[in-house]
């Protein structure tokens, strides 16, 4: 994308990850005007942060105007220490990332997880734009999701609102426990079944080719018998994990990001299929996806400052 030159305020987001580092800025009616990214340092804190402070100096530099900073990250914040925690970025965790940003910045910065900042982003201006209640989910290498309501992203006193990933799949079947080990030490989360390594895991043990989760998606449309077994089972496990967020927070809309969020058939299978266990005699909730695809993690980094 082109530079614009522009005298007014604008929004910066940065979504902060394990392979790049991207910046955009966003005018006061929202548009994106600018767009770059850098690779992220490998296991480098310090250079991490002055890859973050230097895309930010570029940034104000051409578009001559200086503006809010809100960041995306692979983990949270602690509210008992000010620093990070739950990163898969492992270099970040037990770093007081927000005060380093801050300092280098010379300004205050918001910082959120990236599964947040993705349910702001469709809730603000995206797919769920309007509604009183969002859960955006993220669907790709690992599971998490984010809560926004009347437009306000939902933390939580630890700062784990959303973290639907690391709870038990429900209403397992017995062939389904204890389930696959997970990262957290843990067994059967629904990380381990709905991400796309999970998907992938799934069909191999059931006799398929080991495939990646787009491959299986692919064969499963062209007609591959355990592919489509696998396609089945996972969207039986969907529409229960998300009838657990349903009879929880009954949000008006789910937006479904990730990879596997461009799988064109789940929004229409995976409603039929939750009302089974969801609480209620009909299910007015709706399962859409999202508008702004990958871009919308470094938006709702931009709209941390929506105020």
């Amino acid at each position: 994308m082109g530079v614009a030159k522009s005298g007014a305020a604008v929004r910066f987001g940065i979504d902060l990850g394990g392979t790049k580092v991207e910046i955009m800025a966003l005018d006061p009616a929202g548009n994106e005007i600018y767009r770059r990214r850098a690779a992220t340092p490998a296991r480098d804190y310090a250079a991490t942060v002055a890859a973050v402070a230097d895309l930010v100096r570029q940034a104000e530099s051409d578009l001559g105007a200086t503006g809010t900073v809100g960041i995306g990250t692979p983990g949270a914040v602690s509210k008992a220490t000010e620093r990070m925690k739950n990163c898969n970025s492992t270099c970040l965790n037990g770093q007081p990332l927000p005060a380093d940003l801050e300092a280098a910045l010379s300004r205050p910065v918001r910082l959120a997880n990236d599964a947040d900042c993705f349910a702001l982003s469709e809730a603000t201006d995206g797919a769920a734009a309007g509604a009183a209640s969002v859960f955006g989910v993220i669907l790709g290498t690992g599971v998490g999701g984010g809560i926004v309501v009347h437009g306000r992203l939902l933390s939580g006193p630890n700062a784990i609102a959303g973290e639907w990933g690391h709870n038990p799949l429900p209403w397992p079947a017995v062939a389904e426990l204890p389930g696959p080990a997970c990262y957290c030490g843990r067994h059967g989360c629904i990380e381990t079944y709905l991400s796309g390594p999970g998907l992938s895991r799934d069909c191999a043990l059931s006799g398929g080719d080991p495939l990646s989760a787009a491959d299986i998606v692919a064969r499963a449309g062209a007609g591959d018998a355990a592919c489509e077994a696998a396609m089945a089972r996972y969207e039986n496990r969907l529409a229960r994990a998300l009838a657990h967020i349903v009879n929880i927070l009954d949000p008006e809309v789910i937006v479904l990001g990730g990879g596997l969020s461009n799988c064109a058939r789940f929004y229409a299978n995976v409603p039929k299929l939750w009302g089974e266990y969801v609480f209620s005699d009909r299910v007015d909730t709706v399962l859409v996806p999202p508008k702004f695809g990958d871009s919308s993690g470094v938006r709702g980094a931009a709209w941390l400052w929506s105020d």
